[in-house]
């Protein structure tokens, strides 16, 4: 949790294999700890291909089952299809001439939000822009990305700096004017 911490979450991120990770990861903790996701990351990394959308997408019926005899992941057989399902949406995307990058971004004006919860010191599990990502989500095809999910994505993803302004990291990964 630390090394995730002190090294990836918040730092803004841009490349739509790594975002098409962490939309998954997200997803798969739908109900779970972040650390129980942390733990099998590495075989999700395995499981899903390095998260390389278009291998992922060629996934079969066969791979799902598969997929599901595999303890290093959660064996949830609507999250794995959701992630196949998922690349699939993001290669949808990339044909029409845009990315995952640039849909997600577009949420923020293409610039991190930054947070100061100190006066309310309870950061909320979801926001109108989450909600209204998720929606834009759900209609070009994505599944298991409702707002929670979403908001943990814009999170992890540097889309908001959710860091308490007593943590290290607040300063580190805030946005530059």
């Amino acid at each position: 949790m630390r090394t995730y911490h002190d090294e990836e979450c918040g730092v803004p991120l841009h490349d739509d294999a790594k975002l098409f990770e962490l939309l998954t990861l997200e997803g798969a903790q739908a109900g779970l700890s972040w650390l129980t996701i942390l733990k099998r990351r590495p075989g999700y990394v395995k499981a899903f291909k390095k998260f390389n959308p278009k291998a992922v997408a060629a996934f079969n019926d066969a791979d799902v089952e598969r997929l599901l005899e595999n303890v290093d992941i959660i064996r949830h057989r609507g999250k794995i299809e959701s992630t196949i399902n998922n690349a699939g949406a993001v290669l949808n995307l990339q044909k029409n001439g845009s990315s995952l990058d640039e849909l997600l971004w577009s949420f923020v004006d293409n610039k991190p939000l930054q947070r100061n919860w100190t006066r309310d010191p309870n950061v909320p599990a979801s926001t109108p822009r989450a909600t209204l990502m998720s929606k834009e989500l759900k209609k070009r095809g994505f599944r298991f990305v409702g707002p929670t999910t979403c908001y943990s994505l814009m999170q992890a993803a540097g889309l908001v700096n959710d860091h308490s302004p007593q943590c290290r990291r607040y300063a580190e990964v805030r946005p530059r004017r």
